[in-house]
């Protein structure tokens, strides 16, 4: 009897043991999916987003980074970033394009090609990838260097991919676009799902092969999906590269910094301008810029500046209206219309700019030609009244003051004569009689 109840009782130990191993391992066995989501340009910003995230899926051991795209396409070099990380993550990458309705244009098929999985939602399409020279117009080598570079680079990982070379190379060369069936259809991508649980659920026990050559099991089902979002900097600073948001900042800012200059010691307009042109211009500097609009930028201010010192009747502030419009208008040379500035956005920030800038100029010219309302200077051509009589020296009241004044012109005034001032000397006023005629048209109203 006592033998069994120690049997029972070691039994009973050894069954606690195993349980209390086994726990760790079954819940280290929890399946987890972090998850991106990438809705917008394909530009630095956006390089920098999917690498932070693709590091923090392999700090945390992720099964899997599931990324949400939808764009329009981007900038080439932006790219290249985006799909070495891809290429290089240690954790497999699934692309897929969603919701319905979304695209994967330009830099958004090669995104979907690098992938370790690449799918896609019903009602979605991909392609149109042919080569856009950033910020030059090539000649026709450099548009065929461009364009056999580009194919090479999309063959180099759709063939380690193993889907069709030859239909993504088309998507290149010939700005093919293909929907979700016939991506499907012609190998481009391994399977259509129409929610992020549907295609981890169709995923779950899915053999792949990685880029390095290596193979690995996803184990997805009933995965915890953890979210990592666009930071606050991130946020802030892909909205800085919208290139018709800087230049309405570019804009603003030179207007603000101009009326600084026109009303000095405000120091708030100056300030604020200062601001928004430096987080224009670096917003700017991450877009791909023409230097021929610059120098029209450049212009169209120096025009605006000679309209102030010459009088040209409004025809070089005209002059410099059309350069800052052609100026912004081509400032960005984006692959796609989505990195341009619109030709509204140019027309109104190029016109509102012009005439403010004029009228503003027009107003301080108008204020520094116009008569001297205070001091002496301010008596010049006006009419006083003889206090005492000038022989030639005497006291004249004008504008309810008394000042000395001296004759010019006949020996002597009477008290009670109108004398008007011609001019100032060491606070004396020079002055000469004035007839009854020009006394009565100075009164009248003009």
């Amino acid at each position: 009897m006592k033998t069994s109840l120690k049997s029972l009782f070691l039994l009973f130990i050894a069954l606690a043991c195993l349980s209390s191993k086994a726990a760790p391992a079954d819940a280290a066995k929890s399946n987890l999916v972090v998850k991106l989501t990438i809705h917008d340009t394909v530009q630095p910003i956006t390089a920098d987003y999917l690498q932070r995230g693709l590091k923090e899926a392999a700090r945390l051991h992720a099964d899997a980074v599931l990324v949400s795209l939808g764009t329009p396409g981007g900038l080439l070099e932006s790219t290249r970033v985006m799909v070495e990380a891809i290429e290089s993550s240690p954790v497999p990458v699934i692309i897929y394009i969603s919701p319905t309705g979304s695209r994967a244009g330009s830099a958004g098929f090669f995104l979907l090609e690098a992938a370790d999985v690449a799918a896609m939602a019903p009602g979605t399409n991909a392609g149109a990838s042919h080569p856009v020279a950033e910020g030059r117009q090539p000649d026709a080598t450099l548009k065929q260097k461009i364009e056999n570079d580009t194919a090479a680079f999309i063959r180099s990982f759709v063939s380690r991919r193993g889907r069709n070379v030859q239909a993504a190379e088309d998507a290149v060369r010939n700005s093919k676009s293909y929907s979700d069936e016939e991506a499907l259809n012609l190998k481009l991508i391994d399977l259509i799902s129409p929610s992020d649980k549907s295609l981890l659920a169709s995923l779950d026990g899915r053999q792949i092969k990685r880029f390095d050559g290596s193979t690995t099991t996803l184990h997805l089902r009933d995965a915890k999906v953890a979210l990592v979002p666009p930071s606050l900097r991130e946020r802030l600073l892909t909205r800085l590269t919208d290139p018709n948001l800087a230049v309405l900042m570019l804009v603003l800012g030179g207007l603000l910094i101009y009326l600084e200059f026109n009303v000095p010691g405000t120091i708030i307009p100056g300030s604020l301008g200062t601001l928004l042109v430096l987080l224009s211009l670096f917003g700017l500097n991450l877009l791909p810029i023409r230097h021929t609009a610059i120098l029209l930028l450049i212009a169209a201010v120096v025009l605006m500046v000679l309209e102030t010192k010459f009088t040209s009747h409004g025809i070089l502030a005209l002059a410099g209206t059309i350069s800052l419009v052609f100026g912004l208008a081509t400032l960005v040379n984006g692959p796609i219309p989505e990195m341009q500035v619109h030709t509204g956005t140019a027309l109104g920030a190029g016109i509102g700019f012009g005439t403010i800038s004029f009228g503003l100029a027009w107003i301080a010219l108008r204020a520094r030609r116009g008569k001297v309302l205070t001091g002496p200077q301010a008596m010049l051509g006006a009419v006083a009244i003889a206090q005492t009589p000038l022989s030639p020296g005497g006291q004249v009241a004008i504008r309810g003051e008394l000042w000395q004044a001296s004759l010019r012109g006949p020996a002597s005034l009477p008290a009670g004569a109108s004398v008007r001032v011609r001019d100032v000397e060491d606070l004396t006023l020079i002055v000469e009689p004035v007839e009854s005629a020009e006394i009565a048209k100075d009164s009248l109203p003009s």
